[in-house]
C-alpha cells in the first residue's frame, strides 16, 4: 500500500511541476524580421511597377492619355520613331535576309491612297494616328501571291478592356489582311467578304507590333479561300481565322485601281525596303 501512495505522490509531482522559465527574446530579433519583410515587399513592388507581368496590367492597367491629333508635331515625331523601330524589327530584318527573299516583295497599303478617299476610310482615316493605327501596315508577300505576312502596330486607343485590343479591331485587321491575298487571286482583282470565321486564342495587349500571317487555301473562278493568324513578335498565336472572298458579278463596274492603291500596289521589282514616306524606297546611297 505504501508503494501505491508513493507512486501517486510522484505522479502528482510530475503533473504540477514546471519547467525552466522561457528565455526572453531579444527585441532586435523582431526588428530584423520586420526589416527583412519590408525590404522584400518594397523590392517586389518596385520590380512589379517597372516590369509588370502582362496579366497584372490586364487586371490593373496603367493610365494612358487619349490619342493625340495625328497631324501634330509630337505625333509626327512619334510616328517617325515608330517607323524606325518597325524597320529594325528582328522578325522583319531576318525575313528580308532569308535565302528565298528574292521570291518576296514589300508593299505599304494606304501609302498612296488618295486623300479624298482616305478621309472616309476606317483604318486609313478614322483609326489613323498615334494611339490607334499609327503606321500603314507593312506587307511582305510572295510574288506568286500564295502567302503573305503583315506587320501592324496597335496602340492604346483601340482597346475594348483597357489595355487589351478590341476584338472587333482585330477582326477588321484580319479581314483587310486576308482580303489582300484573296482578292489579288481573283480574276478582276475585286472581291468582297463572303465569310469570316475567327477564333480568339489569347488577349492582344496594346502598344505592340503584331504580325498577321496569311496563306492561300484555294481559288476557283470567282471564289478564293484564305487562312490566317495573328501573332505577337514572340510567335504566340493570338487569333486564328479562315475566310472566303468572292468576286461580285458587277466587279467590272468598280474602280479596281483604287482598290489596288488601298491594298498596296505590288512592286515585285523592288529589292529595297518600302518606307513610310509615300511608299517609296530610299534613294540610292552615294559612293
Amino acid at each position: 500500500m505504501s508503494s501505491n501512495i508513493l507512486r501517486r505522490i510522484l505522479t502528482n509531482a510530475r503533473v504540477f511541476s514546471t519547467g525552466p522559465p522561457p528565455t526572453a527574446r531579444s527585441p532586435y530579433r523582431y526588428l530584423r524580421t520586420l526589416a527583412l519583410g519590408g525590404s522584400v515587399a518594397i523590392t517586389g513592388y518596385t520590380l512589379g511597377a517597372f516590369y509588370p507581368h502582362p496579366y497584372i496590367t490586364l487586371i490593373s492597367p496603367r493610365p494612358a492619355p487619349a490619342p493625340p491629333n495625328p497631324d501634330s508635331p509630337q505625333s509626327i515625331i512619334y510616328t517617325a520613331s515608330l517607323e524606325q523601330t518597325l524597320q529594325t524589327l528582328p522578325l522583319l530584318t531576318s525575313h528580308r535576309a532569308q535565302p528565298d527573299a528574292h521570291e518576296w516583295y514589300e508593299s505599304r497599303p494606304y501609302a498612296n491612297y488618295p486623300e479624298q478617299l482616305r478621309v472616309n476610310s476606317l483604318t486609313a482615316g478614322a483609326l489613323r494616328g498615334p494611339g490607334k493605327l499609327a503606321l500603314p501596315p507593312l506587307v511582305r508577300a510572295r510574288k506568286d501571291e500564295s502567302e503573305a505576312l503583315v506587320i501592324v502596330h496597335v496602340g492604346r486607343g483601340v482597346c475594348g478592356h483597357d489595355g487589351i485590343i478590341h476584338g472587333g479591331l482585330l477582326a477588321t485587321i484580319l479581314d483587310e489582311s486576308l482580303a489582300r491575298t484573296a482578292i489579288i487571286n481573283l480574276p478582276e482583282k475585286i472581291g468582297v467578304t463572303a465569310n469570316l470565321s475567327i477564333n480568339y486564342r489569347a488577349p492582344t495587349f496594346a502598344d505592340q507590333f503584331i504580325v498577321v500571317r496569311i496563306s492561300l487555301v484555294d481559288k476557283a473562278g470567282r471564289k478564293s479561300k484564305v487562312a490566317g493568324k495573328v501573332e505577337d513578335l514572340k510567335g504566340n498565336v493570338l487569333v486564328e481565322a479562315h475566310a472566303t472572298f468572292v468576286q461580285p458579278k458587277y466587279a467590272h463596274l468598280l474602280k479596281s485601281k483604287a482598290v489596288q492603291q488601298m491594298m498596296g500596289d505590288p512592286e515585285p521589282a523592288r529589292s529595297t525596303p518600302v518606307l513610310l514616306s509615300e511608299g517609296m524606297p530610299p534613294p540610292p546611297s552615294k559612293a
